[in-house]
């Protein structure tokens, strides 16, 4: 499980510029989601309830507090019972510590010093390369292994480094300067990390310290495979790799992974191993349901309480899909649902909604939300939207009765609100950077 890594930096689709060799052969022989998406947050640290959510396998809705309940379950608890050897690396707190210490081995890393070192995933590699030398051989094993990158601080190896500064590095085709509006989390700490404008050459040097992470992290991934392909065990080994969420990096005048656009919930999803045919699926996926498709896989019952749902019937092409709608969610400011085309965002504090038609548009460039031809099927989704809520325990009004301001002013400009004019008296309003 990486940290922030967007759901199109694999070379094996094509991205123009990041190199993920491993990553590209691992999907080459398994089956690649091409639309797996955490469902969602209800924190600006979105990395934490998209762990929780997986190895609960149950929405953000069900638990009170930040985090999941350690329950009989949860993903080390279920694969304990059914005999595996269980074992975790990763950040302290990055899940419910209790859920953590479900598992018989549990590791953590320092993840400022490891994400400042210089080698992306490094440790949790070489930790889990001991566990594979040290375990008990007579039994399966299960391994979560929760990288640290390729989040920020961003420090590739010197070689990725030293290629990826020599190289051109495109923009995304949906960059903008600024997002056109206030999407309710426009000041978030990732948000901060470049200056409004966003500055283009600026960006490329982030884009460039975040390919060069992938690729190390990549490189530690192969070294994983090699060694269990010289332990005869990489054949006999179902192998996952996804990502908490996706990560915008200038998509849409935003950097982090606070909104709902493709950039920020969409996450990569990739499955190999025994019985795993080559292949890809455009069906409909969240990570809460890698619970109950590992245990549809490897025969291990699955627990009857999870949202989550088993997609080993698309994995092994008995059925086409599972879902045929999919919704995402981001504190109380932002809601969203989509189908196998179309894509609808509500924005609740200020009563503003987007439709995109993913088909033709997958960058959400156009939004259609005011093309009075679209209202039945922007409709449609809306109704699609509330079923949804109502399934997995969400009770946010999709509108206010008194909107918030829809504008967005970035900090360090001159703002003031309507409603602070007329308290002193003020008709006009100057808006100055």
């Amino acid at each position: 499980m990486a940290d922030d890594w967007r759901a199109d930096c694999l070379g094996v689709l094509g991205h123009p510029v990041v190199k993920t060799p491993n990553l590209d052969a691992l999907a080459k022989r398994g089956m690649l989601f091409e639309s797996a998406y955490c469902l969602g947050s209800n924190s600006g640290a979105v990395c934490r309830p998209s762990r929780n959510m997986f190895l609960s396998g149950k929405t953000y809705f069900r638990w009170r507090g930040p985090d999941a309940p350690a329950e009989d379950s949860s993903f080390p608890a279920v694969m304990k019972t059914a005999g595996y050897e269980t074992w975790h690396c990763g950040k302290r707190g990055n899940t419910a510590i209790p859920i953590q210490t479900q598992f018989e081995h549990n590791n953590y890393i320092n993840e400022n010093q490891e994400r400042n070192s210089g080698h992306p995933g490094r440790e949790v590699t070489e930790q889990a390369l001991d566990f594979l030398a040290k375990r008990d051989a007579k039994r399966p094993f299960f391994m979560y292994l929760g990288y640290e990158t390729p989040h920020d601080p961003r420090v590739p190896t010197t070689e990725d480094a030293a290629d990826y500064a020599k190289q051109s590095i495109p923009l995304p085709k949906n960059f903008m300067p600024q997002h056109p509006f206030n999407n309710g989390e426009m000041t978030v700490r990732d948000e901060q990390l470049l200056p409004w404008p966003r500055p283009e050459e600026a960006l490329r040097d982030e884009l460039r310290a975040y390919y060069g992470a992938m690729t190390g992290l990549d490189r530690e991934i192969g070294r994983l495979l090699a060694d269990l392909a010289k332990r005869g065990q990489l054949d006999n080994t179902i192998v996952i790799f996804s990502s908490d969420h996706g990560l915008a990096m200038g998509s849409h005048g935003l950097l982090g992974k606070q909104n709902l656009y493709e950039n920020g919930m969409h996450s990569p999803l990739i499955f190999a191993g025994p019985q795993i045919p080559a292949g890809k699926t455009p069906a409909l996926a969240y990570l809460i349901d890698l619970l109950p498709t590992v245990c549809g896989l490897t025969g291990t019952k699955i627990p009857a309480d999870l949202d989550g749902v088993n997609l080993t019937p698309v994995i092994q092409g008995k059925e086409k899909q599972v879902r045929d709608t999919l919704f995402t969610a981001y504190r109380d400011v932002q809601r969203a649902v989509r189908d196998e085309r179309y894509k609808l965002i509500v924005y609740p504090q200020i009563n503003r909604t987007q439709l995109f038609d993913l088909q033709n548009d997958p960058d959400e460039m156009q939004d259609l939300s005011n093309d009075a031809a679209m209202k039945p099927i922007q409709d449609r989704l809306r109704g699609q939207l509330k079923d949804l809520q109502e399934r997995y325990g969400d009770t946010q009004p999709l509108s206010v009765a008194q909107p918030k301001p829809a504008e967005f002013v970035p900090p360090g400009a001159l703002s003031v609100e309507s409603s602070q004019c007329e308290e002193f008296g003020f008709t006009a309003l100057t808006k100055s950077h």
